[in-house]
This record gives structure tokens, sequence and C-alpha cells, in this order.
């Protein structure tokens, strides 16, 4: 069996995070999310799948290749202009040769639903049950059978939700051929599958587990998630005096530094560079070339390659893009004083704990503070002693 992973979008809502990498490009437990997702289709017992590429297809492309690395077979089909999900499933039609499953590429699932989902009778949408249902299509199911649908709905009918795995026939492109142009002007997969549901086609399965990362605070939860069921394995090199409680991870050509202290679960990419006296708290994930320097204190945080945390800095409850660089006793806050749900640009983030939303490039002086709940754009620079709050703008110079 084929599995179609749509995975051509930029992913706006991530912003600044997706500016120089497509969504399903950013790293939980230090592997891209869509990495994740193909790794458990393929213990499912799928090994051909095609790739629906558009946004940064590049960096697709060269890290996951041919797919011979993940011992699978990678295709890939480009949507050039992003005009929708029924768009982009018809951009893989020629590559599809039968029943096939589809997955959104930015999402976690694991293996045993998926193997399950695959054993279904075709038309096959995937369901799950939230707290917050408005966010995504709100879904019916009566004796096993889809029998509404309603995208992000404020009248809700249901929390159960579209969970955005299906499988499906190859008359699925008959469906998605007789799809019109939204209001959104875009070409939408939920068009097609309410023909199914009007046909009373349209079967439901019930995922026992599945994390969306829709938004930048959600990756704190799956990398939490995700490196929750790692073994240790130290590859770099930890010196004498290094206190270890939890899992860790090491890669090569890295060195923790003597009175560094790590709660993990915790996972260092290769050749970093930890300590002395740093303290890690989990869920800490960090990226391959960083400098996390003396009495600086990571909690709970994704810092991407290259970036540079050296002195006496705080991180807590945040996600840090590539080659940033922290000046010396520059922290981040995370939580309010009223102890109410942190909000990134009006977004309520459902955390009583959120940091902040660095994008890639961005530098600090020293002594810089960073106020709960904001985001920065990439390439951002601010002046020693600068206080940030709310939405920076990219290439933004605050003196």
């Amino acid at each position: 069996m084929e599995c179609v992973v749509l995975a051509a979008g930029e992913g706006k809502r991530m912003r600044p995070l997706t500016a120089k990498r497509p969504k399903v490009m950013l790293p939980l437990a230090n592997r891209p999310i869509l990495e994740h997702l193909i790794i458990a289709a393929r213990d499912a017992g799928i090994n051909d799948f095609v790739l629906v590429v558009g946004y940064g297809e590049r960096e697709i492309r060269r890290y996951l290749g041919d797919g011979s690395g993940l011992g699978i077979r990678i295709r890939y089909a480009s949507q050039r202009q992003q005009h929708g999900t029924a768009d982009a499933l018809r951009s893989a039609r020629d590559l599809v040769t039968g029943q096939f499953l589809l997955l959104n590429g930015d999402m976690i699932l694991n293996a045993t639903d998926i193997a399950n989902l695959c054993s279904c009778h075709a038309p096959c949408m995937s369901t799950s049950t939230t707290d917050h249902p408005q966010d995504f299509g709100v879904v019916v199911v009566e004796n096993g059978l889809v029998t509404a649908l309603e995208e992000k709905s404020k009248q809700l009918i249901s929390n159960q939700i579209n969970a955005g795995a299906y499988l499906f026939s190859p008359d699925i492109f008959d469906y998605v051929d007789r799809v019109q142009t939204s209001s959104r002007g875009e070409l939408e997969l939920t068009d097609a599958l309410l023909q199914y549901i009007r046909e009373n086609k349209l079967s439901a399965y019930q995922l026992s587990y599945w994390m969306d990362v829709g938004n930048p605070w959600d990756m704190l939860d799956a990398n939490l998630t995700l490196m929750n069921n790692l073994s240790s394995d130290v590859q770099g090199t930890l010196e004498e005096g290094v206190s270890v409680q939890g899992s860790l991870i090491v890669g090569k050509g890295s060195i923790i530094k003597s009175g560094t202290y790590i709660e993990g679960p915790c996972i260092i990419g290769k050749n970093c560079r930890i300590g002395p006296h740093a303290y890690l708290r989990g869920a800490t994930s960090i990226g391959d070339d960083c400098h996390i320097g003396h009495c600086s204190e990571l909690k709970n945080s994704i810092i991407m390659n290259g970036t540079k945390i050296p002195h006496f800095n705080y991180i807590g409850d945040s996600i840090i893009g590539t080659e940033c660089n922290f000046g010396a006793g520059t922290k981040i806050a995370n939580l309010r004083h009223d102890h109410a749900n942190v909000r990134v640009c009006g977004k309520d983030t459902r955390r009583k704990k959120f940091g902040a939303i660095i994008g890639d490039g961005v530098q600090f002086g020293i002594n810089c503070s960073v106020n709960v709940g904001s985001r920065i754009g990439t390439n951002a620079m601010f002046a020693p002693n600068s206080y940030v709050s709310g939405c920076i703008g990219e290439n933004a110079v605050i003196r």
C-alpha cells in the first residue's frame, strides 16, 4: 500500500519558525515532524511513500532523499501553487496505483493506529477527540459512519474531530475533480469528503493517540511526548562532575562540561558545548552545533541548530530558531503574575507557562528581558538592556 503525505504548506501559524523551512521540517526530539510520521507509517508496514511538496521542498528532498536511509521508497509530487488540500491530493494522482493512505504531514500518530486504519474499509476518516474542537473540522459519527462534518464551527455539534488521516481508493480523485473553489479561494478536501457523507459512504476510525502540531506551543507538548519514549544514548563526552537524572541522548562530538546538571528527558545534538555549570531541565532538545554556557538554565524548550546561549541566561518553555545568539544575562520570562493563560499576538496558548517564539538569526545584546508570549521575527536585533514584548517583525532593529 502507498502512503501519500501532504507536506506542501508553509504553515503560516508557525511563523516566524517557518520563514526558512516548511512546517513539516520543524524539529521535535531533534527530528523533523515529517520524519516521525513517516517512521510510524513504516513501522505499520508501509514502505512506499508519495510526498506532496511545495513550499521549501528543497529542504525536504535534501533531508529524506529517496527514502533508502529509512528503508523505504519515497517519490515526490510537486504542488507548485498552494491551492488547497484537494489540489494537493490531485498532484499525487499519477503516482497512486491502488488503495492508499493519506496523511496530513503536521501531526504525530502511532504505528498501531496507522496499521488499524489500513485494515478499514475505504473510504475511511480517522477521528479523535479534543477539548477545543472549534479549531478543527468537527464530525458526528453514527453507527460507524460519518454523518456530519463542519469546519471550525462556532456552534459545536460534537467534540470529535477529523484527525487528518484517511484510507482511500482511487475513486477519491473523481470526487476531488468535482470540488469547486471555496470562499477562501482554495480547493478543499473537506468538500470531497462531504460528497462521501451525503452518499453514506464515509466510515470512521477512532484513533487511540493523536497530536496536532498546528501552533508553535503545540511543539512543546509533542516534544515531551516523543522524548519520553527515548532511551539514553551518550555518544559524546561527559566530563567528571556532570550529574544526570533521567534519559539523556548526546550526539557525537558534543562535550558536557563539569558541574552541569541535567534532568531528563534531554536530547543534545552533535558538536555541542554544554557548560560548565549549565542546568538543563526536561524536556529540552538542543540541536547540532549549539553552545549552552556557564550558569545558563534551559527548561522545557526546543533549541535549533547553531544557537548560542553562553552566559547567565534563562530560557523556559520556548522555541528558539537556528543561529540565534543570546547576550550574557538575557532571559525569557515564562509565567504571568496573574497565572492566566499566556497569549501570543492575541491568541490563547492554553498554557500557564510559555515563554517566547524566536525566529532564526535573532541577536540579543547583554541583559535583555523577553516578556511572556513574545514572538520575534527572523534576523531581529536588540541592543543591550532591551525590554522585548509582543510581536516583533523580521529584520527589526531595536536600539
